[in-house]
């Protein structure tokens, strides 16, 4: 066999493939996982320079250069200071601080083009376009063509898109359960925005990548890796090495396994996303729930407090009702009455004295 331990772990060490499992994110997203693609790719067509448009953290960039690219060209406008780190490491990486497409004019034609920037029809088109009209000898690799970016359009904020070249997007998400959008699918955080409606013309990745090749006039070809949101890889028929990197490739790009995969994939991941808000809601009811349990927990102390000072005076006014209705006459206040009892047995001793 020649699988590694990532999916068969031995006798000895029971644990290796969860070791594995546990070690990767809860989603997958990155293009790193396509290495075996990108082998492929480098082994059927001369791969010099590449353009790299979304860089991620680097990792894939480097990629490149283990497969033998002299150049990359890896365009950010916005890089972290980590990716920055990251690309000056090595010295086939060059970071392109502008926007795509428009930077693409401006870079010297490449062998590969990496497309995993804007995930919305206006940028992808325009690159797509540019690239075979420009380098119709390029492969063309493409992330995201599959859910949830096939055919809604994605919105990085705040868009370099014009208005009039959007839909009317919704900071909500995607889910595998629900056709419209909900703010317990897959959100953007403030990061991105995606269309309020799918589906229709002008909207969505491979929408556009079906376009751009449908103008190529029947001279290119789409191959679509179902998993990990979907690689597409765009060649033009007859360039050197098209066909047998095609055919290279079919066993990934045929392969019912990997879409069914794919598909119980997000379905997973988005379920537990929508378990993940309904808890949060809990947790909101709770603090809400314990926040009016200590207020009515407060409102019986003072009640319990005032219910105590009534009864004491219930008390002291009982007692007076008794006093009256024995027919005592009333007992001063601050101790009168003991000093006026005094000044009558005086009074008293007085009068008896002068009777005698």
């Amino acid at each position: 066999m020649t699988l590694g331990v990532e999916v068969i772990s031995s006798r000895e060490d029971p644990f290796g493939q969860a070791r594995a499992a546990r070690g990767l994110p809860l989603l997958l997203h990155s293009m790193s996982v396509f290495r075996e693609m990108f082998a492929l790719v480098f082994a059927h067509h001369r791969i010099d320079t590449v353009v790299e448009v979304g860089v991620e953290s680097g990792q894939v960039s480097s990629l490149y250069t283990d497969f033998g690219a002299s150049a990359v060209h890896c365009v950010d406008p916005k890089p972290s200071d980590a990716l920055r780190a990251t690309l000056a490491r090595n010295p086939k990486l060059h970071l392109v601080e502008r926007p795509s497409p428009a930077v693409l004019a401006e870079l010297p034609i490449a062998d590969l083009y990496v497309l995993d920037g804007d995930h919305n029809y206006n940028i992808v088109y325009n690159e797509l376009r540019w690239i075979m009209k420009n380098a119709p000898d390029a492969v063309v690799a493409l992330h995201d063509v599959l859910w949830p970016c096939s055919r809604r359009d994605l919105y990085y904020q705040p868009s370099s898109v014009a208005p009039e070249d959007t839909h009317e997007s919704t900071d909500e998400g995607s889910t595998v359960w629900h056709d419209e959008t909900t703010p317990a699918g897959f959100v953007g955080g403030g990061a991105f925005t995606i269309a309020k409606q799918a589906g229709g013309e002008r909207n969505g990745v491979l929408t556009a990548v079906e376009d751009a090749v449908a103008e190529g006039g029947g001279d290119w070809l789409l191959e679509i890796v179902p998993a990990v949101f979907g690689m597409g890889v765009v060649a033009r028929k007859g360039s050197p090495g098209t066909e047998a990197l095609m055919k290279a490739l079919e066993p990934y790009t045929s392969s019912k396994l990997l879409a069914t995969l794919e598909n119980n994939r997000i379905a997973l991941y988005t379920r537990v996303l929508q378990q993940q808000y309904e808890m949060v809601g809990y947790a909101d009811d709770a603090d809400r729930l314990a926040e009016t349990i200590n207020n009515q927990r407060h409102e019986l102390d003072r009640l319990r407090a005032e219910l105590d000072e009534a009864h004491g005076r219930n008390a002291a006014l009982d007692q007076e009702n008794r006093r009256l209705r024995s027919g005592l006459p009333p007992e001063p206040a601050n101790g009168v009455g003991p000093a006026l009892a005094q000044l009558g047995r005086v009074a008293a001793a007085q009068v008896r004295k002068s009777r005698h």
